[in-house]
């Protein structure tokens, strides 16, 4: 597993959400050469070379890649589109309210 996605990626969820651990059930894996993690065996959260991504319900997908910046999750240059994730700037992965708004959302769809 990379081990500087997956402290991207646990550095970043326990700024959104540091007592995730403790309410859900969570677990990184390695994916396509980046880190995923999960959440009650869902994925909803990865982390690479193409950046942090959250897998979000198709409407709130639709309405960040609209935004500049945001951009769909492709784990290759020229692989599939993932789909119902999106690839965050940084401008939302630093502002505290909405990534954790982000990421209360992408927990909900998924284990729904």
């Amino acid at each position: 597993m990379n081990a500087e996605h997956l402290e991207r990626l646990t550095q970043a969820l326990h700024r959104a959400r540091p007592r995730l651990s403790h309410t859900h059930e969570l677990k990184f894996k390695p994916v396509f050469g980046a880190v995923a993690g999960y959440v009650h065996h869902h994925i909803f959260i990865s982390c690479g070379n193409f950046g942090l991504a959250l897998k979000l319900p198709p409407g709130r997908c639709t309405a960040l890649l609209a935004e500049q910046g945001c951009k769909p999750l492709r784990y290759f240059p020229n692989g599939h589109i993932k789909k119902n994730y999106v690839v965050l700037p940084g401008r939302i992965t630093g502002n505290a309210v909405l990534f954790k708004a982000l990421v209360n959302e992408s927990i909900a769809y998924v284990v729904q």
